[in-house]
């Protein structure tokens, strides 16, 4: 493709002595970013331990996450024509508004690779995502979650226009948000509590139960959903300014705390530079 590459911790090592293989996770993320500051690449990718999984950090160091460079991919394959692109529950705002901008048909689903393959493949849409970093073309050879095929459409992208992400993005709005949490919860009890909620909150706004429950609003939205593979409840929340998003997290929390079995722990630390809300303490 005609890319300068800069390899980081490249050599395969199972022991994993610089971190987990997690693009998900932001510690996992820093070295990367360390390494594009200091070198003023325009691209970082990161891929997870057996290479379906894309991570991205920007020219500015900043992570991408994965319903942010979905924006991106989104417009290269609507370039083309309207077209369907599929997402998962816990994707933001401005993918979806992104979608719509561009004559494209979004179609929120089910959190989980298998349900974003299956979907895609009923849809017949040309791209599919979800917020953990697998995703999908519908590309004669490559039809599956490939990271690095992912990434290769990402530098092709970029390399059309001669522009770095932040550039391209510039018309994107910035929204508060929380990176996904968890909150211990035991698998007997997650899927009755998830149903409990899905109740109280859609008798009182608007929500999607196609998987969990999502509380939209015109300025936020708020979801909660049990783990497809631990004891825990999931949940990401986002905003159009930090009260807002501190109303909303507040909103959910109290009804949470009626259940002792759930563990809370959305406490969230602010990052002024970007608008995100760090991980609980």
């Amino acid at each position: 493709m005609g890319c300068k590459v800069d390899g980081l911790f490249i050599e395969p090592d199972g022991r994993f002595p610089n971190h987990v293989p997690n693009p998900i996770k932001e510690e996992n993320m820093r070295d990367l970013q360390a390494r594009i500051k200091e070198t003023h690449n325009e691209l970082g990718i990161a891929l997870d331990g057996d290479g379906d999984r894309l991570g991205v950090v920007d020219n500015n160091g900043e992570i991408l996450w994965a319903d942010e460079y979905l924006i991106l991919l989104a417009r290269q394959v609507l370039e083309k024509g309207p077209a369907t692109i599929i997402y998962d529950v816990k994707c933001g705002m401005a993918l979806i508004e992104d979608i719509a901008r561009h004559g494209g048909n979004g179609v929120m689903w089910k959190t989980g690779y298998t349900n974003i393959f299956a979907k895609r493949a009923e849809t017949g849409a040309p791209l599919a995502g979800e917020f953990s970093g697998h995703i999908f073309f519908n590309d004669p050879l490559i039809n599956f979650d490939d990271g690095i095929y992912a990434g290769a459409r990402m530098l092709e992208f970029l390399s059309q226009r001669n522009q770095g992400v932040r550039e391209l993005m510039a018309d994107v709005p910035k929204y508060f948000h929380t990176p996904e949490g968890r909150m211990d919860c035991e698998d007997t009890r997650k899927f009755e509590i998830v149903k409990e909620l899905q109740a109280y909150f859609s008798s009182k706004y608007q929500t999607i139960d196609i998987d969990g429950v999502r509380i939209v609003w015109p300025d936020g939205w708020a979801l909660v959903r049990a783990s497809n593979t631990e004891p825990s409840l999931t949940d990401r929340f986002e905003a159009k300014t930090e009260v807002r998003l501190q109303e909303i997290m507040g909103l959910v929390r109290d009804k949470l705390r009626e259940y002792p079995e759930v563990h809370i722990n959305f406490l969230p630390k602010r990052d002024s530079s970007t608008g995100r809300l760090g991980e609980g303490v």
